[in-house]
């Protein structure tokens, strides 16, 4: 049995209102917190309202995020995948990754990485008017980048945040997750150079320093479906684009990519368990990572009603998540035991660790009770 577990929970950094690019969504200043603040029971037996035990914090501020990492460390989350953004030739949304993180006077006590998130946005985030999110031109920014755009968001990672003590690394090597695979292949132009740029980028990493880069991709499975409402182009990665384009690992991000979620918690575990048994059964030449998704229930970005949520998502019930990927890393000891939650605050998707008005400190306890034992 495994002495040590890297439980790396995704972070969502729109709960703070310094960047100027997010008031066109929350014009309050807040970030999302105001789509939690305006959000409600929609129907009988709806699991709403759910409001944060901290309060509406700004997770840009660095003593916040000291409270928030001695939280998340004490009960065994030690580290944090940083949902990073690139739109309009820029980063977007770092605030609390630059201003919160890395100014903790504690970050040494957590380890963080970057996932590229690559989508397109539509309306989603604009819970005015989320509904028009599916009309086909309504993307306010696309995901894509072209080759030389490509090189400059990879050497702000690299120059950035790779060389800080606290960047998570396999085998010495930074670890970099690309959220969507198709908006990747497709900005680069295609299969080929998008190969020529995962290979740039390696090198890259080489020259300063690194042993290497551990690519990761953000799989939504073999047949991957989309409730996000954002990234409109996701369908499934396959084990040969895996290995063509050289990556080095995969995981999920949320359970909603690869099976239905509107059931019970417990119904939707055994479809996660199945998959891991198709990926196993498939023979990856890279390593997969056991991903947990604690809920799912966006109907707080929507005024209307969607009708569609995770139902007896209890922390005892995700606490049976938790042991199972446990048991899937155990008998893997090969591969580095390495596990995603999703989240620590996607509260608008309904899918958090962070402490709430519900089940308090639950979720956290669930994974400190499978992975903190004496």
């Amino acid at each position: 049995m495994r002495k040590h577990y890297d439980i790396a929970a995704f972070v969502w950094p729109a709960f703070t209102g310094d960047e100027v690019r997010t008031r066109p969504f929350w014009p309050m200043g807040m970030g999302e917190w105001e789509t939690v603040m305006n959000t409600d029971k929609k129907w009988e037996g709806h699991s709403w309202p759910r409001r944060p035990l901290w309060g509406y914090v700004n997770e840009a501020d660095p003593y916040v995020m000291e409270m928030e990492i001695n939280v998340a460390a004490d009960h065994g989350v030690n580290v944090f995948i940083y949902d990073w953004y690139w739109f309009d030739n820029r980063p977007f949304l770092e605030n609390c990754l630059n201003d919160g993180f890395l100014k903790a006077k504690n970050n040494d006590r957590m380890k963080f990485y970057l996932m590229w998130a690559n989508h397109n946005v539509t309306n989603g985030w604009d819970k005015r008017i989320a509904e028009l999110r599916t009309i086909d031109d309504n993307i306010i920014w696309m995901g894509t980048v072209k080759r030389d755009e490509f090189e400059r968001l990879a050497k702000r990672a690299i120059d950035k945040y790779f060389h800080h003590p606290s960047y998570y690394k396999i085998d010495g090597k930074p670890v970099f997750m690309i959220y969507e695979i198709n908006n990747f292949i497709s900005g680069l132009g295609g299969l080929a150079e998008a190969k020529s740029a995962v290979e740039w980028f390696k090198e890259e990493c080489v020259k300063a320093g690194f042993p290497g880069l551990h690519l990761q991709l953000s799989s939504t499975g073999e047949n991957g479906v989309n409730m996000s409402g954002f990234d409109s182009n996701m369908t499934g990665a396959t084990k040969e684009a895996l290995d063509y384009l050289g990556f080095d690992s995969f995981t999920n991000y949320q359970f909603c990519h690869f099976t239905d979620v509107n059931r019970d918690y417990l119904e939707i575990l055994k479809d996660v368990e199945k998959e891991w048994q198709k990926i196993d059964a498939k023979e990856y030449t890279v390593p997969y990572f056991p991903h947990v998704s604690v809920g799912w229930d966006n109907n707080p970005r929507f005024k209307e009603n969607i009708f569609y949520e995770t139902k007896n998502n209890t922390p005892e019930n995700v606490k049976k998540a938790f042991q199972m990927a446990k048991d899937y890393i155990d008998s893997h000891p090969d591969i580095h035991p390495l596990i995603t939650v999703n989240s620590w605050n996607e509260w608008t998707e309904t899918s958090y660790l962070e402490p709430d008005n519900l089940y308090g400190y639950g979720y956290l306890e669930a994974i400190k009770e499978v992975f903190c034992k004496d």
